[in-house]
């Protein structure tokens, strides 16, 4: 299990108007906007996306995105792929993305210890 904290910020969308994103928002952007042919597929997917959702929903309100390790993997291995780079010279998100990227799973904080 990672936990993750979620960064969150202001910007302006295409229009000029101020619109509140986070953590969240940036990595379900991210997994929506690839092409058709290169989005992930099949049963084991479908159910990681629907976990993913299901803890987007909860880290809006808890501001903790929790993730167990398999999903976690999944979204580390596609921003490592896919993200834009012109996405690093927003401070905010360029936070969030580390805070996300740097996440200890649980066992390894035990270790520490």
């Amino acid at each position: 299990m990672r936990k993750i904290k979620v960064v969150s910020w202001v910007e302006k969308d295409q229009t000029g108007k101020e619109v509140e994103t986070d953590t969240t928002s940036l990595l379900d952007m991210m997994v929506k906007m690839q092409k058709p042919e290169d989005q992930l597929k099949g049963i084991d997917h479908f159910r990681s996306m629907n976990r993913l959702v299901k803890a987007f929903d909860k880290a809006k309100k808890t501001k903790t995105l929790e993730l167990e390790e398999t999903d976690y993997k999944l979204l580390h291995d596609e921003i490592e792929k896919n993200i834009p780079a012109m996405w690093g010279g927003i401070e905010k998100a360029n936070e969030a993305i580390e805070e996300f990227m740097e996440a200890k799973s649980e066992e390894s904080k035990k270790e520490e210890k």
